[in-house]
C-alpha cells in the first residue's frame, strides 16, 4: 500500500499494475486490492493480468481478468479470463478531483502516527 499511496500523493492520475499471478490463493485478492488502491488515492487504475500457461515451466494457468477500475472502486472495461484481449477505455479525468476533494484521504492522513514504516 506504501507504493500505491506514494504514486497518488505525487499526483499521479492513471497507475497501471502488470502482474503475471496464476490462480489459487490470490485470485479472490485480484478485484480487491487494486479498487482498495484507486479509492484510497483517488486514482484509475489499469489492472493487467495474463493470461494461459508457459511451458515448460508449467507454473498453473495465468487467470487473466485485466481490467480498469475508477476513483470510486468501480470496475469497467473488463476482460477475460481464458484469452488475450486488448482493452479500451476512456476516463473522465475530471472524475479525480471530484473523488479527492469529496473523500479526504490525503486531507486526513496522520503521517506522524506511521513515520515507524519508513524506519525498517
Amino acid at each position: 500500500p506504501e507504493g500505491a499511496r506514494e504514486l497518488g500523493l505525487n499526483g499521479a492520475e492513471i497507475v497501471y499494475n502488470p502482474s503475471a499471478t496464476v490462480a489459487g490463493l490470490s485470485q479472490y485478492l485480484w478485484k480487491l486490492e487494486q479498487p482498495a488502491h484507486a479509492v484510497a488515492n483517488g486514482y484509475f487504475m489499469g489492472c493487467i493480468n495474463r493470461v494461459g500457461e508457459e511451458k515448460p515451466w508449467n507454473l498453473g494457468k495465468f487467470y487473466g481478468s485485466s481490467y480498469f477500475v475508477d476513483p470510486r472502486g468501480a470496475i469497467f472495461s473488463t476482460a477475460a479470463e481464458d484469452k488475450d484481449e486488448l482493452l479500451v477505455a476512456e476516463f473522465d479525468l475530471d472524475m479525480i478531483e471530484e473523488v479527492r476533494s469529496t473523500w479526504q484521504f490525503f486531507r486526513d492522513r496522520r503521517p506522524e502516527t506511521y513515520d515507524k514504516l519508513v524506519e525498517l
